[in-house]
């Protein structure tokens, strides 16, 4: 069965045409999957009887049913824990802020870059994710909680790259006027550095954020935590980022977990100072939240003040990730790993 919640106008219209159908039934089944955002046919009151049945035949409305929940006790996160149709679960976080609602959102079932203070790559990939999978953990986050969703990031379980091509359906149909229509100025995608993904994304033209999983200054500690290290080296990184604000206009952003006693000296500051000189960029240090299965430890709040007054000095633009949701399973893949622990019990 083909994933209806995947496609665009422009393609249901098509599917209306090849059903026999005016071009406006297509438009009105887009209303009805992005819009009002519904997934049972009979609910598409509009559309003639015959045209559902057909669909029936052929499509489904993918979704993501809400397992389990954790919120935090300052009420400002919520983890969801969402089943897929074919019993697969991936994990999406809701974050309150005093600008808006942000959602972090998963792109793979797992995920296989097998970074070593992770927990999504634990169990290897499963699949990647459907665009309208991708969506449905939006389209649920905002229907659960009544509130809008002003942000999205694609930082959850997998790599996005990964998926390319899904992830650049799924942010044409996030940010379609038609749709739920948030501005791709408010779309964060994060990779661990698909070098050769990111010089196909610079030529998408959006106006994302690029968020790079970097988490070290170096290719000898990169290497260390991240098995993508040995594929791309971070001269290559950097030199694509260059030119991916040269095609874009887009400031980059590193991600910087701080990891105890691996990379969050004053020496590897001054390195990663080094690196940024010269590109537009921001970075994001990431108090590590600990992993059970995994030896990396959370670097010390004097660490991350010393690593971020030596950045500040060289004039670069830092902040410290405030932490949100430590008191629940808020690091990507523990909800899930757990979940699938206790089912083998």
């Amino acid at each position: 069965m083909k994933d209806l919640r995947s496609a665009s106008e422009e393609e249901m219209v098509e599917i209306a045409l090849s059903a026999g159908e005016k071009k406006f039934r297509g438009r009105q089944l887009f209303q009805w999957v992005h819009t009002k955002r519904v997934r049972d046919f009979d609910e598409m009151t509009n559309l003639p009887a015959g045209f559902r049945a057909e669909l029936r035949k052929e499509y489904i409305v993918s979704g993501a049913t809400v397992l389990e929940k954790q919120i935090s006790g300052k009420k400002d996160t919520a983890k969801y824990l969402f089943a897929l149709p074919d019993g697969n679960v991936v994990e999406s976080v809701w974050m309150k802020y005093h600008h808006g609602n942000s959602v972090c959102i998963s792109s793979q079932v797992g995920c296989r870059m097998g970074c070593t203070f992770c927990a999504s790559t634990l169990t290897g990939l499963e699949r990647s994710l459907t665009a309208g999978e991708m969506l449905s953990q939006v389209y649920e986050i905002q229907r659960e909680t009544g509130e809008r969703v002003s942000n999205v990031i694609v930082m959850g379980m997998g790599e996005p790259l990964d998926n390319y091509e899904n992830l650049v359906r799924f942010i044409r149909l996030l940010s379609d006027e038609r749709g739920l229509c948030i501005s791709q100025r408010s779309i964060t995608v994060s990779t661990c550095g698909l070098v050769d993904r990111i010089r196909d994304l610079m030529q998408e033209h959006f106006q994302i954020t690029l968020a790079i999983s970097l988490h070290a200054p170096n290719d000898e500690i990169r290497k260390k935590t991240m098995p993508v290290a040995n594929r791309y080296s971070i001269e290559e990184i950097f030199a694509v980022c260059r030119d991916y604000f040269q095609e874009t206009g887009r400031r980059i952003t590193f991600e910087y977990s701080m990891i105890r006693g691996v990379n969050d000296g004053e020496e590897q500051a001054e390195e990663l100072a080094e690196r940024c000189r010269g590109i537009p960029c921001h970075i994001n240090l990431i108090p590590l939240n600990e992993v059970r299965e995994r030896s990396c430890q959370r670097s010390s709040d004097r660490e991350i003040s010393r690593f971020r007054a030596v950045l500040e000095r060289h004039k670069i633009n830092v902040t410290v990730r405030r932490e949100m949701g430590s008191d629940i399973d808020a690091a990507c893949g523990q909800l899930r790993k757990r979940y699938l622990d206790q089912g083998q019990n």
